[in-house]
């Protein structure tokens, strides 16, 4: 499909939106604070719309990222595909894509990731981490709208958490995983997705390397 056919699409899409939830552009420009100008080039297809409004739109829309993302011409299914088939992706690769795109101008490493990790072993102890888990995982799955073994690890790990199958070493390191997946605080921005969710894979791995999940 051709980009002038995918902004056509994304702006058929948003066209039927508003319409269905009586919305004015103007209005939708207060709910995503993006100019009413901007939007209207966006919809009618004379401006390319990027990540970070399609964020916004989904948002205020209630409308799953990834469905506009596709909308907009984004090729999620590759991207995502080669994301989840090599989860072993080094540093150094994701660092030199993530600065080739222009998507992130700190240094991406293990250590920053570990350091979250860290963080989030606390929190996991917690009744507050605990509830986060359990309450907002699933609504993160679907905000995400992916498959293949990147969710699937994490969806294993959501259940031996639940059913509190593990040691609580394990455990803990576990939930440390699943927050960082819930939360939008991570070394890379969930709006870049689906780049945004590469140090949540990584997360997942150095996790799984520790207590040996396959």
């Amino acid at each position: 499909m051709s980009e002038v056919n995918h902004k056509s699409e994304l702006g058929f899409k948003l066209k039927s939106l508003l319409k269905e939830r009586s919305l004015s552009m103007r209005k939708l420009s207060e709910l995503t604070d993006i100019d009413t100008a901007t939007i209207s080039r966006i919809i009618n297809g004379k401006r390319k719309a990027k990540p970070e409004h399609i964020q916004q739109f989904s948002k205020a829309l209630g409308v799953p990222f990834s469905e506009l993302l596709t909308a907009a011409g984004y090729d999620i299914e590759e991207k995502e595909d080669k994301m989840n088939s090599d989860i072993h992706t080094s540093v150094e690769s994701i660092q030199t894509f993530l600065e080739s795109a222009n998507l992130y101008d700190k240094n991406f490493s293990i250590a920053s990731v570990e350091k979250k990790l860290a963080i989030y072993e606390e929190l996991t102890q917690s009744e507050e981490g605990k509830d986060t888990i359990l309450n907002r995982f699933a609504d993160k799955v679907q905000k995400v709208g992916s498959i293949g073994p990147f969710i699937s690890h994490l969806k294993e790990m959501y259940e031996k958490f639940r059913l509190k199958n593990g040691t609580p070493a394990e455990l803990t390191l576990i939930g440390s995983a699943l927050i960082y997946f819930i939360l939008p605080v991570d070394v890379i921005p969930d709006y870049t997705f689906p780049i945004g969710y590469l140090d949540d894979a990584m997360a997942v791995q150095l996790v799984m390397n520790l207590i040996s999940i396959k």
